[in-house]
C-alpha cells in the first residue's frame, strides 16, 4: 500500500516527531477513506538560513537517498510540502526522480503532490489548508447545539475569530521542561 505524507525542513525536527506525524497521517487517510498509509519525512535544518541553490542540492540529495533505499515513488511513498518546504521543493524532488528513472516510470509525475501547476500541480493547493479551517469553522458555527452551549448565534457572519495553531515542542523546549523545580525559583535579591 502506498503512503502519503509531508516533507518538512525544520531546525527542531526529530525522529519521534516524524513518527508521530506519520501515525497521524495514517489516521487522516483512514478517516478520509483514502487507500494510503501515513508517512512523513524531515531534515533538521532552518530553510531560512540556506540559499535557494543550497536547498536545491539538499533536496536532490535527500531524494536520491530515498530512491536508493526504494522508499519513494508514485506507488510507494508520495511526499507533499510541509513546514519549511513548498512547491519548489516538490519540483526539485520530481526532477531528481525523473533524472534517476526517466521514462521507465510512466507515473513519475505522481511522485509528489503540491508541485507547481506547470508540473501537474493542482490550483488552490497552497490555500487548501486554510480553506479547510474556514469550512470546518463554518460548519461548526452552523451546529445549533454547539452555538447554544457557548451562547453564540448561529453562523459566522459578524464574528471575529482567532485561530491558535499548535506545534510540538522542540527537543530544546522538552529539555527545559525537565529542569528541576529548584532551578526555576526566583533568586533572592541581595540587600
Amino acid at each position: 500500500m502506498p503512503c502519503k505524507g509531508g516533507v518538512r525542513y525544520a531546525p527542531d525536527v526529530d525522529v519521534q516527531e516524524v513518527q508521530a506525524l506519520a501515525s497521524l497521517m495514517t489516521f487522516k487517510m483512514a478517516v478520509a477513506d483514502i487507500p494510503f498509509g501515513g508517512a512523513k519525512g524531515g531534515i533538521r535544518l532552518d530553510p531560512r538560513k540556506y540559499s535557494k541553490a543550497e536547498l536545491d542540492r539538499i533536496t536532490r540529495r535527500y531524494t536520491i537517498a530515498l530512491a536508493k533505499k526504494g522508499i519513494i515513488g508514485p506507488a510507494i511513498d508520495v511526499p507533499a510540502p510541509d513546514m519549511g518546504t513548498n512547491a519548489q521543493t516538490m519540483a526539485w524532488m520530481v526532477d531528481t526522480y525523473n533524472t534517476l528513472y526517466g521514462t521507465r516510470d510512466i507515473n513519475s509525475s505522481a511522485l509528489v503532490t503540491g508541485k507547481p501547476l506547470p508540473l501537474g500541480g493542482i490550483d488552490g493547493r497552497t490555500e487548501a489548508t486554510g480553506l479547510g479551517v474556514f469550512y470546518g469553522t463554518r460548519v461548526l458555527f452552523e451546529n445549533e447545539s454547539f452555538c447554544k452551549k457557548y451562547s453564540l448565534t448561529k453562523g459566522i457572519k459578524g464574528k471575529s475569530m482567532i485561530c491558535l495553531l499548535y506545534t510540538s515542542p522542540s527537543p530544546r523546549d522538552r529539555q527545559k521542561s525537565r529542569m528541576p523545580s529548584s532551578a526555576c525559583k526566583k533568586k533572592k535579591k541581595k540587600k
